[in-house]
């Protein structure tokens, strides 16, 4: 991270805090990537804890704000009890962000790292209700693009995806741009060789491929 990224994170906190303050309490940051910020915060209207994830500036300039949004108002519409659904989005300044519920479980990366290896019925009841929110998804011509096990949450012991809200936006509206800002759609263990090299047709197969890889 170049030392202006670095001092835009903090500027950004109280922005978000100052620009959403009807709407949500910004609490702390919970993680960071190449793609966006997530801080956990409180929906005021619902009383409940969220997610608030802001894209990074660079794919935020990639995509733009209208188009971004436009395209995920589809992501919005998926209704799947495996998939995280999406409660709001929009944009603050140059900043392009959107809300999920907060999952106070963890990800299939943290049991992993915890336990190393999963009990045969365990590993199958995950991968089944992965693979029927990428049926959902699919049919509804969203593709995920990053299945992966931090991707993949665990609550009550039953799997969700998150982070279908942006793959539409980026397939759709980033396209090859994204390959000259170096923000990288996807993750290189879990990638099929199609997505890797950027030719071919990309399409869900691409999302069974990386579940393969899981």
């Amino acid at each position: 991270m170049t030392a202006l990224r670095a001092r835009d994170m903090p500027d950004l906190f109280d922005r978000l805090k100052t620009a959403l303050a009807d709407r949500y309490s910004i609490e702390r940051e919970l993680g960071r990537g190449g793609m966006a910020t997530v801080y956990l915060a409180e929906d005021l209207k619902h009383h409940r804890q969220v997610a608030v994830k802001v894209l990074s500036p660079e794919l935020a300039a990639v995509l733009g704000p209208e188009r971004f949004l436009r395209e995920i108002e589809i992501s919005a519409r998926l209704n799947h009890p495996h998939v995280l659904p999406l409660l709001d989005s929009g944009r603050i300044a140059e900043f392009l962000y959107y809300v999920m519920p907060y999952v106070e479980g963890e990800s299939l990366r943290d049991r992993l790292n915890r336990e190393k290896q999963l009990p045969v019925e365990d590993a199958l009841q995950i991968a089944r209700e992965v693979a029927d929110a990428l049926d959902y998804a699919h049919r509804h011509d969203v593709v995920h693009r990053d299945i992966k096990p931090e991707n993949i949450l665990l609550e009550e012991r039953h799997a969700v995806v998150a982070d279908f809200g942006i793959a539409r936006a980026i397939s759709v509206a980033g396209g090859e741009k994204l390959t000259a800002t170096g923000v990288a759609v996807g993750t290189p263990e879990y990638m099929s060789p199609e997505q890797a090299s950027g030719h071919g047709q990309l399409d869900g197969r691409l999302d069974v491929y990386a579940l393969g890889c899981v």
